[in-house]
């Protein structure tokens, strides 16, 4: 296991390395094929979850069936936080985009752990806040903002996340098919790949399997503002 991928997590932030070791040593492991969900809209709610290797997406559907993508988290991310301080029903589905490796802390370890470190609720506040930050910015996005726009976002995060250095720009091995990243973006599948067919007929991108590498971020960043 990556305990430096762990350490980004807020969970972790206040810690020093003895004090992160033992904590990590009372949480479980869990691995989870491509496919694969870790838990489900609607379900009971009692652990956290910090990814130490792969990704996961966190969906929702209606009842027509739609899907919409709130998120795509990575190496150090939390997921399921919210059941910590409010214990109750899962708001997404979490399923994983690549094969996953995670490790899990329940809620009433979680609330021993913190009456011994009550610094490790501040930093677990300052994450929530960021998460809600990110929400409020994709609502507006999604009023604001057209899809082409949404598009060169989505992609310049993803960059910032997950994107490697190549000879032809920035590699971004994201692991969606096409039909996620219109998930994420909140477009239907058509309109998204138009916008990747423009932006890569104009010298931005170049298309791979389940992969983008950004051959210009400046033209990206002006589209997106």
């Amino acid at each position: 296991m990556d305990t430096e991928a762990v350490r980004k997590a807020p969970l972790f932030a206040a810690l020093d390395d003895d004090a992160a070791e033992a904590l990590l040593s009372t949480m479980t492991r869990t691995k989870i094929a491509r496919g694969q969900e870790l838990f489900h809209e609607g379900e009971q709610g009692d652990s956290l979850y910090v990814i130490t290797a792969g990704k996961v997406k966190l969906g929702r559907r209606s009842a027509d069936g739609r899907e919409n993508l709130l998120a795509i988290l990575g190496e150090g991310e939390m997921l399921g936080e919210l059941s910590l301080f409010d214990p109750g029903p899962r708001t997404a589905t979490a399923s994983a985009i690549a094969d996953t490796e995670l490790v899990g802390l329940s809620h009433p370890d979680m609330t021993d752990y913190l009456g011994t470190r009550p610094e490790i609720a501040m930093t677990m506040l300052s994450a929530l806040a960021a998460r809600l930050r990110r929400t409020n910015e994709a609502l507006g996005d999604l009023v604001f903002t057209d899809v082409p726009g949404r598009v060169a976002k989505a992609l310049l995060d993803l960059s910032r996340r997950f994107g490697q250095p190549s000879d032809e720009g920035t590699l971004v091995a994201h692991d969606l098919t096409q039909e996620e990243l219109a998930q994420l973006v909140g477009a239907s599948r058509e309109t998204v790949n138009k916008a990747l067919a423009d932006f890569s007929s104009r010298g931005w991108i170049k298309l791979e399997a389940r992969a983008v590498t950004l051959m210009d971020t400046e033209r990206l960043q002006r589209r997106a503002r």
